[in-house]
């Protein structure tokens, strides 16, 4: 069956929008206000919360939905689901509704698989009862990269025929900032331009945040009164040891951590660092270095997962469990001009590779595809 250019129905769960985006959020909001502009998609339902949603975007204030009569709520459901089922419905977060025969799905990484030790027991028993019959029940399934692609042939033997690797975006409001521009955004944040290393992560043990501030503690004391590190993404989980190890570095006054900083903030507080890092054993794509890179700011990143594949020769490479290596890197790094103006030169064309439109374009060519298996 050959599916028109422009006659594609699509469902897309947004139940990932929350006021505070997690990089699986933030993609699921490109998507919510992209897809409906895009010339090859007919119209978009949205789907959260057990119900149909007009707006998605209410999800994004953190206001409750409005509550249904008990008496006609499952008759409503049952009315939206056989709508809905006209359609392709896209789970952007690993699964599908119990509902849905066919959709696809995008699986970011398979990190609840490869270690289930870094992650909640309630989310790694929730994947191990659901996962599989989502899967089983995708027509199409997308990745963020070719690394996890290759990971779920060979870890759930998937057809690789019916798996894409489809890249996330950048967007355009990170980008360099002058000094004037950054002066009152890092003024809030009691922080100067140029002057600090930054980290932009979740707190939770597959992120090397540990080994990071170690490496940092290593610095001698004159780079890291001159480059205190700064912190900022939400509290995470299993994070006890190194929440002290935080606390006693912001003690010692080379440490700065700033919890989850708003959207409006993060532009102005990836342009003004020094140096970014991102010290992670595994990720499905990471964001936050082509974030970085698009700013302006030289990266370092560990030399593990997909990030080779997303950071290319733009970034240097460091292994996180080798801390005495690490922190002679980040000590070069903050000394080196020289590598510090090469390193922003190939991070600005690198970053300019990765794009939101070309990302929903080869999302809807994955639809296309889906909407055309038997």
């Amino acid at each position: 069956m050959i599916v028109p250019a422009n006659d594609l129905r699509i469902t897309l769960d947004v139940n990932a929008l929350e006021p505070h985006l997690g990089g699986i959020g933030r993609y699921t909001w490109e998507l919510s206000r992209r897809l409906p502009r895009h010339d090859g998609i007919a119209s978009v339902d949205y789907f959260a919360r057990g119900r149909r949603l007009a707006d998605p975007d209410v999800l994004l204030t953190g206001a409750p939905l409005p509550p249904r009569p008990r008496f006609f709520r499952s008759w409503r459901e049952r009315r939206e689901h056989q709508r809905l089922q006209g359609g392709l419905f896209h789970g952007p977060n690993y699964f599908l509704p119990d509902w849905v025969s066919r959709g696809v799905i995008t699986i970011h990484d398979l990190s609840v698989f490869r270690f289930p030790e870094t992650h909640p027991a309630e989310r790694v028993m929730a994947f191990e009862k659901e996962f599989l019959s989502s899967l089983n029940r995708a027509v199409h399934v997308l990745t963020d990269t070719e690394t996890v692609r290759a990971e779920l042939i060979e870890d759930f033997g998937v057809d690789p025929a019916i798996v894409s690797a489809v890249h996330l975006g950048v967007d355009p409001v990170f980008r360099p900032r002058s000094g004037d521009e950054l002066a009152g955004p890092l003024a809030r944040l009691s922080l100067e331009p140029g002057t600090y290393g930054l980290c932009v992560s979740t707190l939770e043990p597959r992120k090397k945040i540990l080994e990071l501030i170690e490496a940092w503690r290593m610095l001698p004391v004159a780079i890291r009164t001159k480059h205190p590190l700064v912190l900022a993404g939400g509290k995470g989980w299993r994070n006890e040891e190194l929440q002290r190890r935080v606390d006693a570095g912001v003690a010692e006054g080379w440490l700065r951590h700033l919890g989850f900083v708003d959207e409006s903030d993060l532009p102005a507080l990836y342009a003004g660092a020094a140096l970014f890092l991102y010290p992670s054993s595994y990720e499905g794509f990471g964001l936050p270095p082509l974030e970085a890179m698009a700013s302006g700011v030289p990266v370092i990143v560990s030399n593990r997962s997909c990030l080779p594949e997303v950071c290319g020769d733009a970034a240097r490479y460091i292994d996180p469990d080798d801390i005495d290596t690490f922190s002679a890197q980040v000590a070069a790094s903050l000394g080196d001009p020289a590598w510090r103006q090469e390193a922003t030169g190939r991070g600005l064309l690198r970053a300019s590779r990765f794009t939101w439109d070309r990302c929903i374009d080869s999302t809807v060519d994955a639809y296309r595809t889906a909407a055309a298996a038997p």
